[in-house]
């Protein structure tokens, strides 16, 4: 084999396959390995052809030491083998054992049977006696995982995050993807942005990828060329990583609260999904307020309008139907959609309509954060009474604060038509209390 790649080709039964794994000699998930993405319907076949004693395809092992221990990494086989290792209810899968309807030769009909059965019935040596092809490759790692890479470019090929996954696997930039994924994975199923299957193929990693290089890139971005660059060639790390990934983490928190009911509209699918953040991320990066449950409410309004506009028109292609006038923010809508749906053009227009419909709705917040030296003593000489607003305590020169009677993170400005006197106890309390209502979802709680 070429670039230094070496390999040997032989045969090795199941019992000795079983020894290997429950001696902790083969690992079925090496970290550039995929997901198990094979149905109970896929597992079943494959028992059944090792049953018929007809061949399956070969298993390939990468074959290395560990502190001096022989281990191999399966390189294409891991469904085919934890398949097997299932049935058999072998170390580590005895809670995951299944069963299988077949019929003998010497049987009249075919009966269900479960590893325990074959015991009983004395089919055991020919199963674990059933030989599977195998070939053990040893070499560089990096021609290893390119090889994993080309193995799995056929059958049920790899998504592009699980190739980028198989190339840099232990890329802080993938580490975070998949933690932001795993964090937002209820949010993200439940509005029906990615299905369960989709999260065995890692498209939820691979969203999350997207997100991270668009907001480091600034915005819309042409899809796999710059997420390979964030991964790969100019991988982002550290500081910047850090950075980026708390921005990310702000606006899928915002998307929550903004669009709860987003699984109802057409923008719930990734590619419009995407869109919809990065409107969002702008406006967050201008300083836009968006807490307010009830410009919120609008705003999802409007975009189930943008949504159900946008569906009529594409009833109407579908039955083409012509006659009745639409607008025509609609019908552009659902033109980037169906041509290059991540091509940066037709993102950055897509993103121009949304941020149109309700970009308007949302103040800007009051670009000084905290009262001057000015405002402070105005308001203080201008106190006749010099005690706490909230709990009365006398104040001194010393001891006082100035705080926001409308939070500056609501919209409340920094002057002193808005401005309270406050001990630094109840201050700090109050801030605390905000901190736990956010964190709660804001509002007072159902009974």
């Amino acid at each position: 084999m070429g670039n230094g790649l070496r390999a040997t080709f032989g045969e090795k039964d199941i019992m000795t396959l079983r020894m290997l794994q429950e001696q902790g000699h083969l690992n079925l998930s090496p970290g550039f390995q995929r997901q198990s993405v094979w149905s109970p319907a896929d597992r079943r076949k494959l028992i059944q052809t090792v049953l018929d004693g007809y061949p399956i395809p070969s298993i390939f092992l990468y074959r290395r030491e560990d502190d001096g221990a022989l281990v191999y990494d399966v390189l294409d086989g891991k469904q085919r083998l934890e398949t097997i290792f299932m049935f058999l209810r072998a170390k580590g899968f005895k809670r995951s054992g299944f069963d299988v309807r077949y019929q003998f030769p010497d049987d009249e009909k075919s009966y269900v049977y479960e590893w325990k059965d074959l015991e009983y019935w004395g089919k055991v040596p020919a199963f674990l006696g059933y030989k599977i092809q195998v070939v053990e490759v040893d070499g560089e790692f990096g021609d290893i995982v390119d090889l994993f890479v080309r193995i799995n470019s056929t059958g049920k090929a790899l998504t592009s995050a699980e190739k980028r996954s198989a190339k840099y696997y232990d890329s802080p930039f993938l580490k975070d993807a998949l933690a932001l994924a795993k964090r937002f994975r209820k949010y993200l199923t439940d509005q029906r942005i990615v299905r369960a299957g989709q999260i065995a193929r890692m498209k939820d990693v691979e969203l999350m990828s997207e997100l991270l290089a668009s907001v480091n890139a600034g915005g819309p971005i042409n899809k796999k060329a710059a997420v390979d660059r964030a991964v790969g060639n100019t991988p982002m790390h550290g500081q910047t990583l850090k950075k980026v990934s708390a921005e990310v983490t702000q606006v899928m928190n915002l998307m929550k609260k903004m669009f709860p009911d987003l699984r109802s509209t057409r923008l719930h699918n990734i590619a419009e999904f995407y869109t919809l953040f990065m409107v969002v991320w702008e406006l967050h990066n201008q300083k836009l307020i968006l807490t307010d449950r009830k410009r919120n409410a609008v705003a999802e309004k409007l975009l189930r309008r943008l949504s159900n506009g946008v569906d009529e028109v594409r009833e109407m292609q579908a039955k083409l139907r012509t006659g009745k006038r639409v607008p025509r923010l609609y019908a552009d809508y659902l033109l980037t959609v169906q041509q290059s749906t991540d091509a940066v053009v037709q993102r950055k227009r897509r993103a121009e309509i949304i941020r149109g419909i309700f970009g308007g709705l949302f103040a800007r917040k009051d670009t000084q954060r905290v009262f001057s030296s000015e405002q402070r003593r105005l308001l203080w000489n201008s106190e006749d009474r010099k005690k706490c607003s909230q709990c009365g305590t006398a104040l001194d020169w010393v001891n006082f604060q100035v705080d926001h009677v409308k939070a500056h993170s609501t919209g409340g400005r920094t002057t002193l038509s808005n401005a309270a006197l406050i001990c630094k106890s109840c201050n700090a309390s109050k801030g605390a209390r905000r901190k736990a209502k956010k964190r709660q979802g804001g509002g007072r709680r159902k009974p």
